[in-house]
């Protein structure tokens, strides 16, 4: 087998085998082949697409090409979650727990924030104490004994991922479903659950600009998972505004803590419901999407989730009273407040323009090593559809440096439009993939 005559092969736009799509994944893992025949084959699949089988070999050659996480030592059926990334995102922190109370085993593997968009471990590790880096074992012992633990990818999982997205970023071969697809989807199959829920974001905030484009996306990648054997569905949601009020590490772990108590933004608590009832589901807990609703909200009203929540953070070596005294959380010192500049009504909210001025303060990162200021961000008193009086408070920015709030609110002053019109809100969910008639 000879790379060439797989280049000459997709670039006629035939599909490749399982063998082939195999032989490459291998050999580029390795080094044996080079980066500028791995970058033309990436080329060539961006023009010609991929088919469903396709797909799905690249996938399962991507998940095997290093380590497979083996959670068969844990009992019960085992969920994992998934976003595809967003702005105030911080729905895992109360997903995760809200499952476990459902009698779901959540043992999740997350993944830090680069850029505007915010990462679960981040977010944990705002918490005094949580240790994300657990060892197998004690990441074993943990979900078993509490039925819930989040930590961060460790271990030699999907090399080829890592190989292919550095390729990607420089090649202009990164807007591509199949590509998108296989990435994503092999780092779950490699995680080693049984069970997977998709949030494929849309909107300004979202890699995917359109509901359309969500739908492609989401459907190819529920469509790998059960080709690969597992139980797959995604839900389509809005990233138009930011999800909840708070954007920012510890800003977003008080305000899931919120959610917990029983309070919270309406977005934020039905999503998580929604994410949380599509597990129950998927692992079997109710009998339909319906009753894994009903049973995610009792969870949620009766505290449930919240003492699984506070479970999980003492296993992992954090302070559980934080759950209920978020004061003992990262506060940065300086803060600065946006005001509106006329009265009208909140039309848009550009959530990429948030997600950049929050990494200005501090919040996020600009480079895999960028430091983060843990108690940085924004929290916002109105949202898309509200109406607001001249100097009136809009939000409340936050960073250890004094000097980062006035480019910050520079970005958040452009994010921010206010009209003389009210304008209705987009959907927060658009579909879910497969669809239930629950």
């Amino acid at each position: 087998m000879h790379m060439y005559d797989i280049l000459s092969k997709k670039r006629t736009g035939l599909a490749l085998s399982r063998e082939e799509i195999t032989f490459f994944v291998e050999g580029f893992t390795k080094g044996e082949i080079p980066d500028y025949q791995a970058a033309a084959l990436l080329m060539a699949i961006c023009i010609r697409g991929m088919d469903e089988e396709e797909t799905t070999a690249l996938t399962l050659a991507m998940a095997h090409s290093g380590e497979m996480a083996d959670l068969s030592g844990i009992p019960g059926i085992k969920a994992d979650k998934h976003s595809t990334g967003g702005v105030g995102d911080k729905t895992t922190l109360i997903v995760a727990p809200l499952a476990a109370a459902c009698g779901v085993v959540v043992a999740k593997m997350s993944g830090r924030g680069l850029g505007y968009t915010g990462g679960t471990i981040d977010k944990l590790e705002s918490i005094p104490g949580f240790s994300t880096n657990q060892t197998p074992e004690r990441f074993a012992q943990i979900a078993s004994e509490t039925g819930v633990c989040v930590v961060g990818q460790s271990g030699n999982l999907v090399p080829a991922d890592k190989k292919l997205y550095a390729l990607r970023d420089v090649t202009a071969t990164v807007e591509s479903i199949p590509l998108i697809a296989s990435s994503i989807m092999s780092k779950k199959l490699a995680a080693g659950c049984d069970c997977i829920v998709l949030d494929v974001k849309t909107g300004s905030g979202a890699f995917m600009k359109t509901p359309e484009e969500a739908q492609k996306l989401a459907e190819t990648m529920v469509k790998i998972g059960q080709m690969a054997g597992r139980k797959t569905a995604a839900l389509i949601t809005s990233m138009d505004c930011p999800l909840g009020t708070a954007v920012g590490n510890a800003l977003e772990v008080e305000e899931a803590c919120r959610v917990l108590h029983g309070e919270g933004p309406e977005d934020l608590r039905v999503l998580s419901i929604e994410l949380a009832a599509a597990m129950v589901w998927l692992a079997g807990k109710a009998l339909n999407l319906e009753e894994a609703r009903k049973l995610a909200a009792e969870k949620l009203r009766d505290g449930s989730a919240l003492e699984k929540f506070k479970q999980m953070v003492a296993a992992e070596g954090g302070d559980p009273h934080v759950v209920d005294c978020p004061e003992l959380l990262p506060k940065s010192p300086y803060r600065q407040v946006l005001k509106s500049s006329c009265a009208g009504w909140v039309q848009s909210i550009d959530t990429q323009a948030v997600g950049r001025a929050s990494v200005v303060l501090g919040a996020g990162r600009e480079t895999r090593e960028s430091p983060l200021d843990y108690g940085a961000g924004i929290r916002f008193f109105h949202r898309t559809g509200e109406k607001v009086e001249p100097g009136e408070a809009l939000a409340e920015l936050f960073s250890q440096r004094k000097e980062a709030l006035a480019e910050s609110l520079a970005i958040l002053k452009t994010a921010v439009k206010i009209g003389a019109e009210k304008v209705g809100k987009t959907p927060l969910i658009y579909a879910m993939i497969p669809e239930n008639n629950a």
